[in-house]
Order: C-alpha cells, then structure tokens, then sequence
C-alpha cells in the first residue's frame, strides 16, 4: 500500500513538472515582444530637447526616454547607405562591403543589396515566428528591376519610397505628394504627406497582426532634405522654421505610433527602438548644451556618428535610466534575434552584440571592448560593380573612455579622452599619461584583429539600364571626396 502511494506521490509530481514546463513553453512564445525599430535620418542630438537641444521641443521623443533608456554612447555610421546595411546584417562596413554611400535607383549599374548573399535580422525573425514590416526609406534596390525584392530580404509587407529612380521624375517626391512603392506597385500618393502614408501602413499592420509577435523598421524619410512644410505647419517657408517643423513632425509621428499601440493594447508588449542613422546636414546648425553644433553627416566626429537613441517598454526596459553602455548598429541583429528567441545564423560572421540584457535592466553594460563607425561619400564603379574607395577606410574605435581615429594605412594619429574631452579638442596622441598608453596598446590589438583589407559590396550584379549614371561623373566625384576630411568640429 505504502509503495503504490509512493508511486502515485512520483507520478503526480512528475505530471506537475511536465504541466509546469509546458505551461513555461507556452508562456515564452506568449511574452515575444513585438518590435517597432525607428529610424529617422540625418538627425543628431542637438535636435532633441531631451539630450539637450535648445532650440527645439520633442515632448514626445523626450517623455519615451523619460520613462525608457537613453544611451549615450551608441555609434551609428556615418552616413546612410553603411548605416543601413551594417543595422540590416549586423556587419560592420568593412565586412559586408557597403561603405561608401550608393544610391541604387540613382545611379544603378546593377548594383543591390543581395538577399541571397548577405545576412539580414528580418529573416532571421521570420523563422522565429514573427511577422515583419518595413515602411519608409531603403535605397538599397531598385524597385523597377527588384518589385518583390522586400520579401526577398524578409520583409512580410513593406511600403516604401522607391527612393530618387533616375529618369522618373515623380520618384524624388518623398513627402507631399510621396511616390511609393507597395505590393501593387509604385504610384504617387496625389495630396498626401509620405510620414503620414507609411504611419497608417503600419498601424493598420499591427491591428492586423496583434496577435503575433511582429517586428516593424520605420526607416522614416524625416528630416532630410528637401526641407518642405509639413501637415502641421503648412505655411512654412523660412529654411531653419522648416527644418525646425520636419523635426517636430518626427516628434508628431511618434506620438502617433504610441497611441496606436495603447490603443491595440500593444504597448506593454512593444519595444520601442528610436535612433537616427547618421548626424545632421552639415548646411544646419543647432544649439545643443550651450554651444553651437554644425551638423555631423558623413564625418567621424561624435556630431556624426553618436546617435540619440532610446529603448523603451514599460514593465519590461527600466525607466528613467541614461546608460553609458557603448553599443553601435551591429549590435542591433543580435539584439533583435535575442528579443525574437530566434537563432543567430551560423553561415555568417556577424560583428555585432546582443544588448538585451543592458535593455532589460539586467546589466549595465555589453561584452563590448569597443565599437566603431566607418563609411560615407560616393563609390567607384570599376568594371561595372560598385567598390570602395580606399583598400582600408579611414575609421574611429571607441572604448569606455578613449577614441581613436585611425587613417587609411591604418594607422592611429589621434585619440581623445571622450569623457572629459566631448568635443574632441586635445589630441593625447604624445601623452605620457600611463592610461592613454594602455589604451593606445589595445587599439592597436583591436586593430590587428581588422582584415587590412575591406571588402567590396557582395552582391551578383543585375542588369545594365539606360539611366545608369556616368561611370566617370561617380568616379570624379568620388575622386574630389576622397580628399576631404573625416572631422567635424
């Protein structure tokens, strides 16, 4: 008697543990947060009121910082096309090959970015069971040639700007009177405002598909050039009030989204990612913690490469918190894969860091020694393909405290003590300071670890097209922008 008690005792804990891991199983595929990733380009800090721009006021930028996480050290690249692709492949431009800036559907020659031959976090998050959109700006492809190319990279709806398609005027309209390109193809949005297009598109996909996990990329088309009114203040025509309105319709569009997903009964389960992908148009200025501040687009300096970036989700990111973590857009695949419960690819290199554990308040810092930024100003194109301008492109490396510039024979000729030189005035290059030795000492082993090489963009070329730019007007003006400097002061 006492054994059969024994055994039934045995077997009702044993049922207890399998419902238990079962109901643990379910609950983790409940609890994937959905993502929305926004991207907004050529915007740095000193246009946002929460990091301390002074002639602005982003209510809504702010508060999603106040009651999320602020860093402020996360590295974009400098300029749109490696920012893009180094976020999309968790690669830093070096080894994916983007790095110089390549508009596609502008100048073309068959170059693309190739979804059978590079990584991409949209895939990735496909197979975790997630469902993806992209809306906004890509550049990378030329729709004409590639009208499901979207797909291809793993996006399950997209509703993008073609971007500037050489020979179709229509296609340079990004905000009043947008040309867009969808799953029935492109067409001008006659008397709309493209921000406005892409945030319907994407509040009418979460409300679609609010009972999955999903994950949006809002590449937003603001506030870049041309600098036009916006719905909000139609009669703006001074340039600075009009830069002045694109950034606060940012600020408008955030809040838009936000409410969406309190209105979904979504925003507890969304992770807000907010960042920009390269520094403002050096043709602006701003006020920004006391000191007038050039825009940083295309150059090495912390105007053009720091980005304002907040995460965000409440019960889940910690509010109120400014970290110094240092992370750079690499690390956004892994980040993502890691939220998804998805799987790292294992047929690829992929240079970035998980920062989930930072965003989740579990710790203060990643496994990173340093991050870098690299890249920007036109490619060549030799032969047909698009390469790089330089065999081994001038680039920074940044740690807790130190960064280094290094040059194209990668070599270092400068180094900053960041912290308490944030403008990077005093070059310790010569210091006898026992810290700044130590860390020149690990640049350089960062460094060796670098192929001295860079790759060129991988892709398998499409097809030449009549409005396929010069090859000797790209490489002239490539040749002019080879010569100019990689800082901003």
């Amino acid at each position: 008697m006492l054994q059969q008690r024994i055994i039934l005792l045995a077997l009702l804990i044993f049922m207890s543990m399998v419902a238990c891991n079962s109901s643990n199983k379910k609950e983790k595929v409940i609890s994937k947060p959905n993502i929305l990733f926004i991207l907004l380009d050529d915007m740095g800090k000193e246009w946002v009121s929460g990091y301390g721009a002074e002639e602005i006021h982003t209510p809504t930028i702010d508060k999603l910082g106040e009651e999320g996480m602020v860093f402020n050290n996360a590295y974009s690249m400098p300029q749109c096309t490696p920012s893009r692709v180094a976020l999309l492949t968790g690669q830093y431009p070096w080894r994916n090959g983007w790095i110089n800036h390549y508009d596609v559907p502008r100048w073309g020659h068959g170059a693309r970015f190739d979804p059978d031959l590079n990584p991409s976090y949209a895939k990735i998050l496909q197979s975790a069971g997630y469902k993806t959109c992209a809306t906004g700006k890509w550049q990378i492809n030329d729709f004409r040639l590639e009208p499901s190319v979207m797909n291809d990279v793993g996006f399950d709806e997209y509703c993008m700007w073609t971007g500037w398609e050489e020979g179709v005027p229509a296609s340079a309209e990004r905000y009043w009177n947008p040309y867009i390109h969808t799953k029935e193809g492109s067409k001008t949005y006659k008397d709309q405002f493209g921000e406005d297009v892409f945030t319907d598109f994407i509040i009418d996909f979460m409300g679609k598909n609010k009972e999955n996990p999903f994950m949006v990329y809002y590449a937003m088309c603001l506030p870049h050039g041309p600098l036009v009114s916006t719905p909000l203040e139609p009669e703006v025509t001074d340039k600075m009030d009009k830069h002045k309105a694109m950034v606060r319709y940012t600020d408008h569009i955030l809040e838009k989204l936000t409410s969406a997903l309190d209105e979904l009964g979504l925003r507890e389960n969304t992770i807000i990612v907010w960042t920009t992908d390269n520094g403002t148009s050096g043709s602006i200025t701003g006020k920004y913690n006391g000191r007038n501040v050039r825009g940083g687009k295309t150059f090495l300096t912390e105007n053009g490469i720091n980005a304002p970036f907040i995460v965000n989700c409440p019960g889940k990111v910690p509010s109120g918190v400014k970290t110094d973590a240092i992370i750079d857009f690499t690390d956004l695949f892994p980040t993502f894969v890691d939220l998804a419960s998805g799987n790292m690819p294992t047929d690829y290199t992929i240079d970035g860091v998980s920062f989930v554990d930072v965003i989740l308040g579990k710790k203060d810092k990643t496994s990173r020694s340093y991050i870098q930024a690299l890249g920007s100003r036109p490619a060549k194109i030799i032969d047909g393909r698009v390469v790089n301008c330089f065999d081994f492109r001038d680039r920074v490396l940044r740690n807790d405290r130190f960064k280094v510039f290094v040059n194209t024979s990668a070599e270092i000729y400068a180094i900053y003590d960041i912290i308490n030189d944030p403008t990077e005035e005093s070059n310790l290059i010569d210091s006898n300071q026992q810290s700044v030795k130590t860390a020149l000492n690990n640049f350089e082993k960062f460094l060796a670890e670098i192929p001295k090489k860079d790759q060129n963009p991988i892709y398998k070329k499409g097809a030449d097209n009549a409005w396929d730019i010069d090859p000797l007007k790209l490489n002239k003006d490539a040749d002019k922008n080879m010569l100019k400097p990689n800082r901003r002061d």
